[in-house]
């Protein structure tokens, strides 16, 4: 991911696309950032899940600003923000359909062997673990609680 990000980089220079070319750096600053942090918790860095969930994170903070800005009447800003959802979408791994969750859902919860929605917590936590970036885990929940009250 890291490797992608910086060949991503020296695309975005060479293509002159300030835009994108912002964005990583910013991804990067995050990534770095976090580096420190798990270096203090006596961890050299951060690993690949935890950069998808820091991506994953940045979309939603951006997905947020984005509606902020639109009802504030600053819809340039709101495309902005939309810009860079799109570009840090790039580096997530593909979304799975709902009929692969649902599926990956039910797999989950016999592997965990849940049996009541009080089971959900694992469920949910081994989902975000084997899938995290690839699901919609709002979406998730809504469906996890589902199957386990059917």
């Amino acid at each position: 991911m890291r490797d992608h990000l910086i060949e991503s980089m020296k695309a975005a220079m060479k293509a002159k696309d300030s835009r994108r070319l912002s964005t990583i750096r910013l991804i990067n600053a995050a990534i770095k950032d976090r580096d420190i942090a798990a270096r203090a918790e006596g961890k050299e860095a951060i690993s690949e899940q935890e950069i998808l969930q820091l991506l994953q994170k940045m979309v939603k903070q951006r997905v947020e600003s984005a509606k902020l800005y639109e009802e504030g009447g600053r819809c340039e800003l709101a495309d902005q923000e939309r810009e860079e959802i799109g570009i840090i979408e790039t580096f997530l791994p593909q979304k799975l359909t709902e009929e692969q969750t649902l599926n990956a859902i039910q797999v989950i919860i016999k592997d965990v062997e849940a049996e009541s929605i009080k089971d959900m917590g694992k469920v949910m936590g081994t989902l975000k673990s084997k899938y995290a970036g690839q699901i919609d885990f709002g979406s998730a929940s809504t469906l996890i609680k589902k199957a386990l009250t059917s």
